[in-house]
């Protein structure tokens, strides 16, 4: 696990694990705070944008896990 007082935030230039829990960012608790800051809207393009930005630190992955982890999981905000 990473040291230090960092909030759920991605290590963006390195993996994108979270630098609180070093679990693949977005954890849980990143969602919850993305969830309740964000409308359904600009949550998914804040999501879209951080795709974006990890497909290219990010070792080759499939697009379906990508969509997975960054996407499909906004849907709660539709729901919930």
């Amino acid at each position: 696990m990473r040291t230090g007082r960092a909030g759920h935030d991605p290590a963006r230039m390195l993996d994108w694990d979270c630098l609180a829990c070093d679990k693949p960012w977005p954890c849980d608790p990143a969602r919850e705070e993305l969830l309740a800051t964000h409308d359904a809207v600009q949550l998914r393009i804040t999501m879209w944008s951080a795709l974006e930005e990890a497909v290219h630190i990010l070792p080759p992955t499939p697009a379906s896990e990508l969509f997975e982890r960054f996407l499909r999981w906004t849907d709660r905000r539709v729901a919930g």
